[in-house]
């Protein structure tokens, strides 16, 4: 299976989801946060030019800061509840978050859920 601080991505390379425009084929990778997240902050959905995980996940953290505190850890690297997939696979680099995008890549971040 494969799904500090980041450097801010230049304002040329993020985009508000829909970015694309109407009638057009999506070209960006788009960062999708799942409704679990949703319950404690807003989870902006992005679209970007990012070609890095950790690109992507600065692009919705620039959006909404408080974000990064629930999708990393004081290492900034995922919290041990989070899951990560780009284009359906999940990602194993729970640390440096390089793992490539694709220009159309789907990223999708959920809380992993646990229980007895």
């Amino acid at each position: 299976m494969t799904v500090e601080n980041f450097p801010a991505l230049p304002a040329d390379r993020r985009r508000p989801a829909g970015g694309a425009g109407i009638g057009h084929h999506s070209t960006v990778a788009s960062v999708t946060f799942t409704s679990q997240l949703r319950r404690f902050t807003e989870t902006p959905e992005v679209q970007t030019d990012a070609r890095t995980l950790r690109d992507a996940l600065c692009s919705a953290f620039e959006i909404n800061p408080r974000l990064r505190g629930y999708v990393l850890d004081d290492q900034s690297h995922l919290r041990a509840n989070v899951v990560v997939f780009i284009d359906g696979v999940r990602v194993r680099d729970r640390e440096s978050l390089a793992d490539a995008l694709r220009r159309d890549s789907r990223v999708h971040v959920l809380q992993a859920l646990s229980g007895g």
